[in-house]
């Protein structure tokens, strides 16, 4: 149960990190290349959405560092036990 959650998890990360990554990295450089276009303002809703994305992607991956850390203290100490 609990590796299934993880490796949900996992997967979760990647699925929000990679649009996030690519919208920043490609729309980002379209902006920088053509500043002068007044009409183009759903560029400037996804600048906006980057953080909202960036801090889901945080928190997931927080997620996911704590319950390996649970994990990694419950192996420890099973095997502590066993010595």
């Amino acid at each position: 149960m609990q590796r299934c959650s993880t490796i949900f998890l996992k997967i979760a990360v990647i699925l929000i990190g990679i649009p996030v990554l690519a919208l920043s990295i490609f729309r980002l450089n379209w902006l920088a290349n053509n500043p002068t276009n007044p009409d183009y303002t759903p560029g400037l809703i996804i600048i906006g959405m980057v953080p909202i994305f960036a801090s889901m992607v945080i928190t997931v991956f927080a997620a996911v560092l704590q319950r390996l850390l649970k994990e990694a203290v419950n192996i420890k100490s099973e095997n502590d036990l066993m010595v």
